[in-house]
């Protein structure tokens, strides 16, 4: 007997599945602390964080916003894998509700102190690799385990964030860290959906040329990108380095135009998978023009966050609601405006670093547009998130 999708379950649909509240409350939340960090970053309004106040901005994006973005995805892509019953109501509500817990003890660490939180922020990351490995291990697909190897690196990442920033000021290396980690889960997971789902739309709509599927060329990217990653994290401005990580750019770049990208223009919901996949190349082009002196290191740094993290998250989360809410997988007009949104303020973020007789302008068109495709998200997709599966 095939085993049931879910429970019999009587609770408020937003738990009802794992995606549901981190996508929902992931974007809002993405959205809002870019519009508490711009008049931060300009001296008009403090922090209750023990962090420094750029560190807080890091920190919360990478082990807040894109810590509950994995954690949506990874509840709901394991019970897929491995056939076995998704995490719903109380457990669900619980591994939540230390997210939660753990954004409110990080923006109040100056009163708390940073030692409870950091063990308060520290045990969601920890809660999910063990949740996803137990499930994974029961399933018996050891293979998915690499994923959770990755989240347990995330999860190291976000502790010596806190103790780097606590012991010396600044989260410089562990900031490194966790994006290192997320951008080598992005080649990992991108990998794998990118082709796979562009495929699928051409074969039923546009036969010719089709994707390339993950083979021995991608997975040796993905391990020489995550070694030279490490290089990065550890010696960013080293021309060795510099050299690795355009060699890794480039690679990237003829990865993606394996994937037939262009072919998938009048699918919205395709298409911007590869763009944003298009931002890991260009960090990796861009963080080696750092190493020879020719741009500063945040060009490189923001199109891989703004770009590469931004975009992908809101491609897979929209995708993802449509696909396990029972909707038809279209992009709306204002799932576009989304896309448009997020992408434009990935262009300008680097733009303030290329341009910095700009970065005025450019600074507040970023978080503009960031905060517009974020929480238009949730506005646009919240219907989707909090009510039943349409049958």
């Amino acid at each position: 007997m095939s085993i049931p999708r879910l429970r019999d379950y009587q609770g408020p649909a937003l738990f009802s599945y794992g995606f549901r509240p981190f996508f929902l409350f992931g974007s809002i939340y993405a959205g809002a602390i870019i519009l508490v960090w711009l008049p931060v970053f300009y001296g008009q309004l403090g922090l209750g964080t023990a962090f420094a106040p750029r560190d807080w901005h890091v920190h919360e994006m990478l082990f807040g916003y894109i810590a509950a973005v994995v954690a949506g995805f990874l509840l709901t892509a394991v019970p897929n894998w491995t056939g076995r019953l998704p995490l719903q109501g109380r457990p669900l509500i619980m591994l939540f509700s230390v997210w939660v817990a753990g954004r409110i003890a990080v923006s109040a660490s100056a009163w708390l102190g940073w030692a409870p939180a950091a063990v308060i922020d520290g045990a969601f990351l920890v809660l999910l690799a063990a949740a996803a490995a137990r499930e994974i291990v029961a399933g018996r697909k050891w293979d998915s385990l690499k994923v959770v190897a990755i989240i347990s690196l995330l999860a190291l990442a976000n502790l010596a964030f806190h103790l780097e920033d606590h012991f010396t000021g600044l989260a410089e290396y562990s900031t490194r860290a966790g994006i290192a980690v997320v951008i080598v889960l992005i080649a990992l997971i991108g990998g794998r959906i990118i082709p796979s789902f562009t495929r699928n739309w051409l074969a039923k709509r546009a036969p010719g040329r089709l994707p390339v599927p993950f083979g021995r060329f991608d997975a040796a990217t993905i391990g020489l990108s995550a070694i030279v990653l490490a290089l990065w994290v550890a010696r960013p401005l080293n021309r060795t380095t510099g050299a690795l990580l355009l060699a890794c750019g480039c690679l990237h770049i003829v990865r993606l135009a394996r994937w037939t990208g262009y072919r998938t223009f009048p699918d919205r919901l395709v298409l911007i998978l590869h763009v944003a996949y298009a931002f890991v190349p260009a960090g990796f082009i861009l963080s080696a023009l750092s190493a020879f002196d020719l741009v500063l290191p945040s060009a490189g740094i923001h199109a891989w966050t703004s770009g590469a993290i931004g975009t992908m998250t809101l491609a897979v989360m929209s995708r993802a609601t449509l696909g396990h809410t029972g909707r038809q997988l279209r992009a709306s007009v204002a799932t576009h405006i989304v896309y448009v949104s997020v992408v434009v303020a990935a262009l300008a973020r680097v733009g303030t670093v290329l341009e910095p007789d700009h970065a005025a302008p450019l600074l507040t068109v970023a978080a503009s547009a960031w905060a517009t495709a974020f929480l238009g998200f949730a506005a646009v997709y919240s219907a989707a998130l909090c009510k039943a599966r349409q049958s």
